[in-house]
Parts: structure tokens; C-alpha cells; sequence
């Protein structure tokens, strides 16, 4: 734990927040599923000397003197990214995942065209097309849906009509609440079909494709992948863009980063990227993975066994969508709250087709990469699976409900968060 002496001795309050947040984290279970601990390491690379550099261009192209060791910070990151994801280029310099969704946009479309991708109802996220964004605005997004939330199957039929009606150029795989795996050769096939690129954003899976728990679409044929760099990839919150053969379109990709779309490059968090690419490299990282989805595995069955509705009937990947309001008559956005207060940190979420509103939806989101972190194994998944259930059946029996307050607490002490994974 960062014992903060500077900012103690300088701003006491905001002193006051890092250490509650510290202990927060220390003393409740992290199931966001986008969320995960970063290595000390990577922590002392994001607070780094680096912060004060300015950094425009690339390496060996700055605008800047002075770029010695930046130039060599992010080369590092470009060389481990490339390999991590057995990829020809990288950029590392985009700030989030939004970040990199709109450069790739930009690099790869004009105003006007269309990209084809999965509807937030179902699963997509927001920079896929949501209306609330302005991309709206500026590109003509339509949008795929399961056949049947049931089972999680992507209606390819429907998409492929929809494809040869709208013509995109763009057909966008990935999602933000979508717990399988998605065909990914039918995409590839749908984008051949239409003459459009075919991208992924692997955002939530990145460290499952990084650890070879799950299949890389790379692999099928697509050209682009975009990322984040934390959730499963438990690196820095940033974001990156793979291509995977094709110089043309890494260089449109880099010039639209920068200077298209951003100016000088946060040089302290690409260090961090390339500490956590490093460590996603070592063997270590791929048990990791695994045991993230074995992991998942075992909370399916608790809440599959105890009654409980999970949109695609379980999950294939890190994550897990639970219809709450259907299954146990509590609304997501009270689960969420109830549970947060019992330790455990998740997030509502609608489901496919929910009748209810976005801020109190029917469902919760919940995911094992954090947990997986702290060395959990099946059996305390499946006991945490268990407290989450008991938290909202017995929503209003207090004495129960701190019971499992202190069963948590006792949890978390017996595995702390780790400070190194090599």
C-alpha cells in the first residue's frame, strides 16, 4: 500500500481520499468486471518523472528535444504490445477505450458512412453507436441484436441483411455486456461480404486473448482490434489499436491519434502500459486468464442453482449478467446498492430488451478479474456467488446483512491485494 507522505504532509484532504480508497479497495471484493488491481510497479510508472515530459510524435518523430528515454519507453510498449497480441502495429498513445474507438472511426471512415454494430440493449457499448454520443452525429451507425437473450446467439442472418442494405464500412464486433464468445469468422465473412473492415473492440477481453484463454480474432481475419488497457489486461486505465498486417491503415490509425485527434502523449501511462504488457507476457498471465473464466464458472452455478435468471443462460468469458428484478423482485439499482454496502462493489445494467430505466434497471453486472487478481479460486467465487444472493433475498434483515458485511471483511484479509504478479 502507497503510504502517500508527500500529498499527507502537502493536502491533507486529499490525503483523506486516497487512504479510504485504499482501504476501500483492501477491505470489499471488486466485481465490476472492467475493473481490476494494477501491480505496484505499474503504479510507480504511472506517478513517474514521465509526467513532465512532453511528448508529440512518435519515436524518432518528435516535435520536442529532450526524448531519449521517452522514445524508448515507447518502443518498449509498441514491441510488447505487437507481441502480446502476435500483431504488426501498435499504437499505445490513446488516452481511454473511447479514445481509441473514435480514432479508429476517424482513421477508416469519412462523415456519413456506416458502421454496423451490436446494440447497447444487447450488450454493445456506448462508442458503438449509442444516440446519446455525438459519433452519432457525425457516422450512421445500425446496429445487431441476439436472436435470443436466452442463449446469447447473434442473429448472423439478420446481420448479413442488414449489412447488404446498409453498406458499412466498418463491421464492429465487441461489446461491454455480452457474455459469450462471438463467431468470429462470420463476421470476418460479413465484412468480406460488403467490401467493409472488420474490427473488434476487445476491450473486456483483452487479457483473456493476451493470456490465450479465449480465441483472438486476429486469428479469423479481422484488421483492427481496439482496447483498453486495465480490465482483464490489468494494466493502467488507458487505451491502445492493433492492426494486424496492414501498414496502410497503421499509418491512417497514427495520424488520426495524433495530430488528429490529440496532442502531446501521456508519457508516465504508457510506461505503465508497458510495464503491465510485460507482466501479461510471463506464463504466470495465461493461469491468470484461465482462472478467470473457471472462476466465472463457479459463480454461474451458484446463481443458476439458487433460481436466478442470467441473460444468455451463463457465460463464456470474465462477466456475468443477472436479471435481478425478474428473478428475486429487486431492482439493479438497489442490488447494486445493498451489495456495496455488504462490501461487494458491482454495477446495474440493463438487459437485453429491459423495460425499465438505464439508472434502475432489471439487472447487475458483475465479473471475476478482480477476484481472480487477489488469488480466488472456484470455491471463494462460488462462495461470494452465494453472499451476493443472500445480500438480496434478505435485503432487510440487517443482522444478516452485516453477518455477511464481516464475512467479506474476513475474506479479504485472508487474500490481500497482491503488490507484484512476477
Amino acid at each position: 500500500m502507497n503510504d502517500y507522505e508527500h500529498i499527507k504532509k502537502q493536502d491533507p484532504e486529499i490525503f483523506a481520499s486516497l487512504e479510504g480508497e485504499e482501504h476501500r479497495e483492501a477491505e470489499g471484493l471488486e466485481l465490476i468486471p472492467s475493473e481490476n488491481y494494477v501491480s505496484m510497479a505499474v503504479r510507480e510508472a504511472n506517478g513517474s518523472c514521465l509526467t513532465n515530459k512532453y511528448s508529440e510524435g512518435y519515436p524518432g518523430k518528435r516535435y520536442y528535444g529532450g526524448q531519449t528515454y521517452t522514445d524508448m519507453v515507447e518502443t518498449l510498449a509498441i514491441e510488447r504490445a505487437k507481441k502480446l497480441f502476435n500483431c504488426g502495429y501498435a499504437n499505445v498513445q490513446t488516452l481511454g477505450g473511447a479514445n481509441a474507438n473514435i480514432a479508429m472511426y476517424f482513421a477508416l471512415l469519412q462523415p456519413g458512412d456506416t458502421v454496423l454494430g451490436m446494440d447497447l440493449s444487447h450488450g454493445g457499448h456506448l462508442t458503438h453507436g449509442h444516440p446519446v454520443t455525438y459519433l452519432t452525429k457525425i457516422f450512421n451507425f445500425v446496429r445487431y441484436k441476439m436472436k435470443d437473450p436466452n442463449t446469447g446467439e447473434i442473429d448472423y442472418d439478420e446481420m448479413l441483411r442488414v449489412a447488404k442494405e446498409s453498406k458499412p464500412k466498418i463491421v464492429l464486433a465487441g461489446f461491454s455486456a455480452y457474455p459469450r464468445e462471438l463467431n468470429y469468422a462470420k463476421f470476418v465473412e460479413i465484412a468480406r461480404e460488403v467490401g467493409a473492415y472488420a474490427v473488434m473492440d476487445i476491450a473486456h477481453i483483452a487479457g483473456l486473448i493476451a493470456g490465450k484463454a479465449v480465441k483472438s480474432p486476429f486469428d479469423f481475419g479481422f484488421d483492427v482490434m481496439t482496447s483498453t488497457t486495465h480490465k482483464t489486461l490489468r494494466g493502467p486505465r488507458g487505451g491502445l489499436i492493433l492492426t494486424r498486417d496492414n501498414e496502410e491503415i497503421a499509418k491512417k490509425i497514427d495520424k488520426m491519434v495524433f495530430p488528429g485527434l490529440q496532442g502531446g502523449p501521456h508519457m508516465n501511462n504508457i510506461a505503465a502500459k508497458a510495464v503491465a504488457f510485460d507482466e501479461a507476457l510471463q506464463p504466470a498471465f495465461q493461469t491468470y486468464a484461465v482462472q478467470i473464466l473457471k472462476n466465472a464458472k463457479a459463480m454461474e452455478k451458484i446463481f443458476l442453482d439458487n433460481g436466478v435468471r442470467l441473460l444468455t443462460s451463463g457465460t463464456s468469458n470474465h462477466l456475468l449478467l443477472a436479471d435481478v428484478f425478474g428473478s428475486l423482485g429487486i431492482t439493479g439499482q438497489e442490488a447494486e446498492t445493498l451489495l456495496d454496502q455488504a462490501g461487494i462493489t458491482l454495477n446495474k445494467n440493463s438487459i437485453a430488451d429491459d423495460t425499465r430505466k438505464p439508472m434502475d434497471p432489471s439487472g447487475i453486472r458483475f465479473g471475476t478479474p478482480a477476484i481472480t487478481t487477489r488469488k480466488f479460486t472456484e470455491k471463494e467465487s462460488a462462495q461470494v456467488a452465494q453472499l451476493m444472493v443472500d445480500v438480496m433475498k434478505n435485503k432487510s434483515d440487517e443482522k444478516k446483512l452485516a453477518a455477511i458485511r464481516e464475512e467479506i471483511r474476513t475474506l479479504c484479509k485472508k487474500f490481500p491485494i497482491p503488490e507484484s504478479f512476477v
